[in-house]
């Protein structure tokens, strides 16, 4: 498995355990957004932030919150959450959610999947 190994290290380096996580879970949590490391590799280290934070921990509203700050033009900011109980299910939601939405900018930003961006002036439909 040495690409989810890789796929964790590469979270590991951006992720900032905010509240409700240990240090001490910094691995655990690290394996299980794993796949977003995978996702986000295209990037560099200094260009992603990563932040997730853990309220009313094992309570009846408990609130997983995974936010990443890609450091481009224009800086992007995502946003993904959870209120599942179930802690490994709630990681695994806002890692899928958040994976979403940097596959969906980006599609936004190719310019072979807009319409705009693929205008070249000078050549027909471009001005």
């Amino acid at each position: 498995m040495p690409d989810t190994r890789e796929g964790a290290e590469a979270v590991a380096q951006r992720l900032h355990l905010a509240t409700g996580f240990l240090s001490s879970e910094r691995g655990w949590v690290s394996e299980r957004l794993a796949a977003l490391g995978r996702r986000l590799r295209s990037f560099r280290n200094g260009e992603v932030d990563l932040e997730i934070s853990l309220k009313d921990r094992q309570g009846a509203n408990q609130r997983v919150t995974l936010e990443c700050w890609i450091n481009c033009r224009p800086r992007l900011h995502f946003v993904a959450t959870s209120s599942s109980r179930d802690l490994p299910a709630a990681l695994g939601e806002v890692r899928n959610e958040l994976i979403r939405q940097v596959d969906e900018a980006e599609t936004r930003t190719d310019p072979r999947s807009n319409r705009t961006l693929r205008l070249v002036p000078g050549l027909p439909d471009g001005d």
